[in-house]
């Protein structure tokens, strides 16, 4: 008698004997697009990826190089409830329950001895989620400068998506082109115009037309947040024609370029000027043989998120979630262009020409990145360098002068100052503030993202005597990553969706006599389970199949499938032991009044004049009728019914306040004529620290 003992593994764990090569985050990506590329820089070529759909979208994805590639699959998986699995060299990935089987009791081939089911009660009816820190109140800081003091105190800590490492890493590309790296970049090259040696990447001429010769960023690059992208340190050749640095909307195209640098040939050389909303602006600048230009953008938009976290439940699967709308917002954009001559080592620290210091509307909230939009292009870069600086505005004002953005950052990178979490505002020696020189600093405090929602009309039919019918919970979710307070809101959304009984079970039965005739059946797969003599009828999903081998030569097998119901948590979300600690009491919103509870923030809101005895204040629109503008002096106590703290209630947009103290802080919030008003969600600061 010969006995064989066999471990067959899939073959993914080839996929998990590699390093996962560095990449950037994955920016509003469909989860199945991520899938396909974790797998294309695992192991390239080897699976047939035909049968990855598409998925839902993912606003954001990290990929941990520390984590194996199963991990990272399984967590882009949970984030878009779905599935993977490889099947003789072919990769799929779908919604979960895609294949459905029926299990039911009235079947010819069920077998009642082989399914055993339990109840699982997940009732709750009053849920508080627990998120990461976010960014809370609009802030604005203002100082005035005497001529020799470099350090101002801000008057909130301000938020940074460097809070949420390893969620965030600060550095987006550090690209010095050793190679051309394919793990970063899409060539689209029909002239081979494009390529790379002695370290730098090499843009050799072409006589070809917009967008078609492009070096383009594999992952979008997300408006929100601070940015600062360095295209790199160009010499041109020859007289040029194209784009660097352009970030576009949709299709790579002159006309369709948000933000750039257009490179237009005038004689040998060229002439550089603001790319904006498909046309040029502003100054020119032209070039010089010889020299070097170190092309920078930074973007300050007035979010930090531009799309809402995704979740979902078995009410809203796969292509029907819950969130992942757009957040709208403005974008300040600051062009400029460091002229290096190589025979004049002042100008490796002179200040950088600025082209364009505007402020774009309604901004796209994602934008592909092409460092070259070449028509014909003569000229050399040696590094492209995009990073995440402290989220934070800085602009000032010379008297008689336009204001303008202070680069923050490190002084080697050619920065004015930095924004610590001190909470203070550093200027270099080189560029203190002159007497009566105005700074503004623009942010947003910090706070950890929470919500409490319930369902009224589950606690009204739970009530029995004493029993107030509230069934609480307190939950912090780890993935999907709920990033601010709406992201909870969604979330306890999603949760409620399925609270109530559930069920676990599995299910024996003989290969020939698997539910409703399957050949086969997987994880992921779903059931239709009707068994009416255990009050049991509810849809499935199957997590794990055992098989055990009994029969070699009549190919028989013993399946044991475990399966859980659809509306399972453990299908959606990870959760995590609560490191948040919930300071105060959450006011409940009722699942039918999310989404419509809160009023907009009032973003533009600014200080326009201050004298020694006063502040004016304008919030950039006409309140509504019945509304206003609630002023108080603590970011506490809002509402009509409280009036401890308050300044006052004013019916205008501009207003005038009483000012008593050198740094005084006024928190605004707008509200409506509803009974009870609705407020802002979150509150504007403005400081003001002005001699008095």
């Amino acid at each position: 008698m010969y006995r064989y003992e066999i471990a067959a593994l899939s073959d993914v764990m080839l996929m998990d004997q590699k390093a996962s090569p560095p990449h950037p985050p994955f920016v509003d990506r469909n989860a199945g697009d991520a899938f396909r590329q974790l797998t294309a820089e695992a192991l390239p070529g080897w699976f047939d990826v035909s049968g990855v759909a598409a998925g839902d979208p993912i606003s954001y994805y990290s990929v941990n190089p520390a984590k194996k590639w199963t991990a990272s699959a399984a967590e882009i998986a949970l984030a878009a409830r779905c599935f993977y699995r490889d099947d003789n060299g072919k990769l799929f990935f779908a919604p979960l329950g895609a294949n459905t089987y029926a299990l039911a009791e009235n079947a010819v081939t069920f077998s009642p001895a082989g399914l055993q089911l339990q109840s699982v009660n997940r009732l709750v009816n009053d849920l508080t989620i627990l998120g990461q820190v976010e960014p809370t109140a609009h802030v604005k800081d203002y100082f005035v400068g005497d001529g020799f003091t470099a350090k101002l105190y801000l008057s909130q800590k301000p938020f940074t998506r460097s809070n949420q490492i390893p969620l965030y890493n600060r550095t987006i590309l550090d690209e010095t082109y050793a190679e051309l790296d394919l793990t970063h970049w899409i060539v689209t090259d029909p002239q081979h115009v494009i390529s790379v040696s002695n370290g730098q990447l090499q843009v050799g001429g072409g006589t070809g037309t917009d967008g078609q010769t492009l070096l383009e960023f594999i992952e979008k690059i997300e408006l929100g947040g601070a940015l600062v992208m360095e295209h790199g340190d160009v010499v041109f050749n020859a007289a040029s024609d194209g784009v660097i640095g352009g970030l576009y909307a949709g299709v790579v195209s002159i006309a369709g370029c948000v933000a750039g640098f257009r490179v237009t040939p005038v004689g040998a050389n060229c002439n550089i000027q603001a790319l904006i909303g498909g046309s040029v602006t502003g100054r020119a600048l032209a070039t010089q043989a010889g020299h070097h230009y170190v092309f920078t953008t930074q973007l300050y938009p007035t979010e930090v998120y531009r799309m809402q976290q995704v979740f979902h439940s078995s009410a809203h699967p796969s292509g029907g979630a819950r969130g992942g709308g757009a957040i709208t917002c403005n974008v300040r954009v600051v062009l400029e262009v460091h002229d290096i001559d190589p025979t004049n080592p002042a100008t490796q620290i002179a200040p950088a020409t600025v082209l364009y210091d505007g402020l774009i509307t309604n901004a796209p909230g994602f934008c592909m990145f092409a460092l070259i939009n070449a028509r014909s292009m003569q000229c050399s870069v040696a590094f492209t360098f995009v990073w995440l600086p402290v989220d934070a505005l800085v602009r000032s004002t010379l008297p008689g002068q336009n204001t303008r953005t202070r680069r923050t950052g490190s002084l080697r990178a050619g920065a004015e100052c930095h924004v610590s979490t001190e909470p203070a505002l550093q200027l270099y020696p080189a560029y203190i503030p002159a007497a009566n020189e105005l700074l503004e600093v623009s942010y947003r405090g910090q706070g950890h993202a929470m919500a409490r929602v319930r369902d009224s009309a589950s606690i009204v039919a739970h009530q029995r005597g004493g029993d107030d019918g509230v069934r609480g919970s307190v939950r912090e979710i780890g993935l999907p990553v709920p990033r601010t307070a709406a992201d909870c809101e969604t979330a306890a959304l999603a949760l409620l969706d399925d609270s109530g009984q559930g069920w676990a079970g599995e299910y024996q039965a003989w290969s020939q006599f698997l539910p409703d005739g399957a050949a086969d059946i997987f994880p992921g797969d779903g059931l239709a389970v009707s068994v009416p003599s255990r009050m049991a009828s509810f849809g499935a999903i199957v997590r794990e199949v055992e098989v055990e081998i009994v029969d070699i030569v009549g190919e028989n097998s013993r399946y044991t499938v475990r399966f859980v119901d659809a509306g399972d948590p453990s299908l959606d979300f990870v959760f995590v032991t609560a490191l948040v600690k919930q300071t105060q009491v959450l006011v409940p919103i009722d699942v039918s009044m999310v989404g419509n509870v809160y009023l907009p923030d009032l973003t533009d809101a600014e200080v326009t004049n201050v004298t020694s005895t006063t502040v004016t204040m304008d919030v950039g629109f006409t309140p509504v009728a019945g509304g206003g503008i609630e002023v108080r002096y603590t970011d506490a106590g809002w509402g009509v019914a409280n009036n401890r703290n308050l300044v006052g209630r004013f019916t205008n947009s501009s207003f005038t306040l009483t000012r008593y103290a050198r740094a005084q802080t006024y928190f605004l919030r707008s509200y409506d004529g509803s009974g009870p008003p609705r407020y802002s969600r979150y509150s504007t600061a403005l400081h003001v620290d002005y001699p008095l």
